[in-house]
């Protein structure tokens, strides 16, 4: 018998404070600190225990579309509409270096420590490689004549998954950036806006303008095992439960959904309507592991915090 987890999820908090449009968040180096990045061209850090200390941690010439905070150095990688990446050492409360290779905005940034590196995705069609230690670009790749929006590393197999304008998904070596195969399951020319590889390392989940979120079997040369009309309009994040039994899709019909991360069955929809969420697009989901919260943001600048109760599983019933 097929067990079907049951949640329920109450809206805890929310937080204002941008003139502008919020594009993403990222954890900081403590779990009550969130890092995001606006439209406003503000980077501001939110204190989710007492809203006094929240701060300004950077202002910017464009808009602040991506953010990586890498731990082990505590410094903060801002990618921005410009097509600048901006390194911000938290130490010294300053920027340290600026990186001017793109020319068009800046729409995902993923670090990997394994090879001190990180990873940047531009909207001229371009993937940049630099090194952590001094900043320096290891490669530069033209992927395709459209945007690139998404990034995801499995270290398992040394791959990366590149989630491109044109509708592909494009799979790389990262140790060689040998590119392994091009996949393809989206409508074409519908951007892969989101792409995340399941914690079972067996599966790689994908989102696209299409509003279809796909399920590729790793394991089995990316073959597309599910292809699911998730969403009414643009999917723009998917992130995962730190206990690894859920996942969230974040849109830009204004919606979160709550998904099983097992049998890829959807629990949970979060809309204005009933839970008083978001009233614009939906462009950026973080699950936390303080009070496993689940917090958004997008278009209408507010941050909401999501606290998901009463887990339990009850039979599915074969029909």
């Amino acid at each position: 018998m097929n067990m079907i987890a049951q949640i329920e999820v109450e809206k805890s908090k929310q937080f204002e404070g941008h003139s502008g449009a919020i594009y993403t968040l990222e954890p900081a180096n403590e779990r009550h600190l969130l890092f995001s990045g606006s439209s406003d061209n503000l980077v501001v850090e939110w204190n989710m225990k007492n809203q006094e200390q929240n701060k300004v941690v950077a202002k910017l010439p464009a808009k602040a579309l991506a953010l990586k905070y890498v731990l082990d150095r505590n410094i903060l990688l801002v990618g921005q509409s410009l097509g600048g990446v901006h390194v911000i050492d938290l130490n010294k409360n300053e920027e340290v270096k600026l990186l001017q290779l793109h020319r068009q905005s800046i729409y995902d940034i993923q670090y990997l420590p394994e090879k001190e590196c990180f990873w940047v995705a531009a909207g001229d069609g371009t993937l940049s490689v630099w090194s952590i230690n001094d900043f320096s670009l290891i490669t530069a790749l033209q992927l395709c004549d459209k945007k690139i929006r998404s990034i995801a590393f499995n270290t398992i197999l040394k791959e990366t998954a590149i989630g491109c304008g044109d509708g592909s998904i494009r799979i790389y070596d990262f140790e060689t950036y040998e590119e392994k195969k091009i996949i393809k399951g989206h409508v074409d020319d519908f951007s892969v806006n989101a792409v995340y590889y399941h914690p079972n390392g067996k599966h790689l989940l994908s989102g696209s303008r299409d509003a279809y979120l796909n399920v590729w079997d790793v394991e089995n040369d990316y073959t597309l095992i599910h292809h699911i009309p998730a969403h009414n309009y643009a999917i723009y994040s998917i992130v995962f439960s730190p206990d690894k039994k859920f996942f969230a899709t974040g849109s830009r019909d204004k919606t979160i959904k709550i998904w099983d991360a097992k049998n890829f069955e959807m629990l949970l929809r979060i809309d204005k309507a009933q839970y008083d969420g978001h009233t614009h697009s939906v462009n950026k989901l973080f699950w936390s592991d303080l009070n496993n919260d689940l917090i958004s943001t997008g278009d209408d600048r507010a941050i909401m915090v999501w606290k998901i109760i009463n887990y339990n599983s009850t039979p599915k019933v074969q029909r």
